[in-house]
């Protein structure tokens, strides 16, 4: 049943429902990567709870003019509308009071989402208003899309995409090193509203795939899931699209085999699924791998350190320092150094005292910070710089 759902072999609506949820997920997770990048990731809570008054007041005003006030296009761009002045407001309260953008953005997020409750409220009371089904919106919901619908989504979901690529370049200049984009000529006040306008309208499209108040998890979660996986910034942006665009289109073919799961909360759960693997099987920074460096690290760590002792005829005490030799063939069951165990011990020891002496050079000591007790000499200095430590080694007192 989900293999049918996956190459979308379910249904005409379940087709729909699913592409326009890749479509939204691919479009969400590029544009949420600037704002996570930014550090500015609650600014898309604020604007997901703003656009709740404009739903309802745009609902009220299709139905006071005879229209359908479940019209989408309508809802749409009333939601916009809405969440527009939220922005503005925002950046109103930073810029004018002395208030911080944290406090900022949670006053609008309560005050917006409460006046939005009230409206929804009002419109329950109304004749019209009682099978409009507007708080579905909160949390998404994709029984019954139609196919413009699912275009407008789409559409707009791509649309977004678009402006996010044409515009990464000066975004991410700024999330990184605002400073040295107003050198530039970058006017940050104005990129900022850019990236909230692009989070507006993300917010605007998911509405009806997840709802205001999970399209905030769509926009994040992506961006964090493709930060594991890359340490530069466009491939990041290209990751998050794909794991927003994954998500959505497995979410949404995961609720079609179950007509009794929302779509919206599902796309989340798979968001979530694909972040927790990445935090554990990502290899650049996910925690196994981690975890198997620093066993790594540690097991090098012992090796030299047995290695020294060996070189200066002293015992091994530890466990795992005489399993680790006998392991690599450099000590004998009973304790004594093999051939092979004699010719590192002593190049170790050779390289710590080069170490040493290095720490004590007048024009050569401040190298000696990339000492980390594995990384050798060889890797750091010349062999003409080498070669002078080992003279003055050799002509050190107590030098045999």
């Amino acid at each position: 049943m989900l293999l049918d759902a996956l190459l979308l072999q379910i249904g005409y609506n379940a087709t729909l429902v699913t592409l326009g949820s890749a479509a939204l997920g691919l479009a969400a997770g590029a544009t949420g990567t600037f704002l996570f990048l930014r550090k500015r990731s609650l600014v898309a809570d604020a604007v997901s709870h703003a656009t709740l008054p404009g739903l309802a007041l745009a609902f009220m005003l299709m139905v006071a003019l005879g229209g359908d006030g479940r019209n989408l296009a309508g809802l749409m761009a009333g939601s916009a509308l809405s969440a527009w002045i939220g922005l503005l407001s925002v950046s109103w309260l930073t810029r004018r009071t002395r208030l911080a953008e944290d406090a900022a953005i949670g006053a609008v997020l309560s005050v917006f989402f409460g006046f939005g409750i009230v409206l929804l409220t009002v419109v329950q009371t109304l004749s019209a208003g009682r099978q409009a089904g507007l708080e579905s919106f909160l949390l998404g919901s994709t029984a019954g899309m139609l196919f413009s619908d699912a275009i407008l989504i789409a559409a707009g979901g791509l649309l977004v995409l678009a402006s996010a690529l044409a515009l990464r370049r000066p975004l991410l200049m700024v999330a990184f090193d605002p400073g040295f984009a107003e050198t530039q000529g970058i006017d940050i006040h104005r990129m900022d509203l850019a990236i909230m306008t692009l989070v507006m309208a993300i917010t605007v499209v998911g509405l009806k795939v997840v709802g205001l108040i999970l399209i905030v998890a769509l926009l994040i979660i992506p961006a964090a899931t493709a930060r594991f996986w890359s340490n530069r910034a466009d491939r990041v942006v290209l990751l998050a699209g794909l794991f927003g665009g994954l998500s959505g289109y497995i979410g949404a073919a995961i609720s079609a085999t179950a007509p009794g799961l929302p779509t919206g909360p599902i796309i989340v759960l798979t968001g979530f699924a694909v972040f927790t693997a990445s935090l554990l099987l990502a290899p650049g920074r996910g925690v196994l791998s981690a975890a198997l460096r620093h066993r790594s690290h540690q097991r090098q760590v012992h090796l030299r350190q047995g290695l020294l002792a060996l070189a200066q005829d002293q015992p091994v005490y530890e466990a795992l320092t005489r399993r680790l030799l006998r392991r690599n063939g450099l000590q004998r069951a009973d304790g004594v150094p093999t051939s092979e165990g004699h010719s590192r011990a002593a190049a170790a020891l050779r390289d710590e005292t080069r170490w040493q002496a290095l720490r004590s050079s007048a024009h050569l000591s401040e190298l000696s910070a990339r000492d980390d007790g594995l990384t050798l000499i060889l890797d750091v200095l010349t062999p003409d710089q080498i070669a002078e430590l080992d003279r003055r080694i050799a002509t050190a007192p107590g030098t045999a």
